[in-house]
């Protein structure tokens, strides 16, 4: 299995196992006399068998990142450094939001606002940022797709 199949598989198993939560929350009491829509039991074991399968397929899935190298730097780097420019990204567009935020004078005497920093100069950023992190999602999913998952 590739490591794309894999985390297609890992995205799969977490949404079936939020439906899983919400059907059991569902099917948890009924009325007295009455039979649930869903038999928790069931419910229960394919709950079960979900998060046992999730748990193999994440250890697989982090090794198979540890263990793999491109461009000199492992999957799990690669990871790291895109999550962080992430971070960095979103703080550094809202900082660029609201310095781009023109505050309106009725008369020439109310207190001028403007921006603290050059706005230009951090929307530029933002957009080499954004490049950035295009660049690295792409060799990622590159790499999922060239990778043979780990046992």
């Amino acid at each position: 299995m590739k490591l794309a199949e894999a985390l297609q598989e890992r995205a799969d198993l977490n949404r079936k196992i939020e439906q899983l939560n919400n059907r059991l929350s569902n099917n948890a009491l009924v009325q007295e006399g009455e039979e649930p829509a869903e038999n928790p039991e069931k419910l229960k074991q394919e709950l079960d068998a979900s998060i046992s399968r999730l748990a193999c397929l994440m250890a697989q899935i982090n090794l198979t990142n540890c263990r793999t190298v491109v461009d000199g730097q492992t999957l799990t780097e690669l990871i790291a450094k895109k999550d962080a420019l992430l971070l960095k990204l979103h703080v550094y567009r809202d900082a660029v939001y609201a310095g781009s935020q023109t505050a309106y004078r009725a008369r020439n005497t109310e207190i001028k606002i403007k921006a603290a920093f050059s706005v230009p100069a951090w929307q530029a950023e933002v957009d080499r940022m954004s490049k950035e992190v295009r660049q690295l999602d792409n060799k990622l999913q590159e790499s999922n797709w060239r990778t043979e998952l780990l046992e």
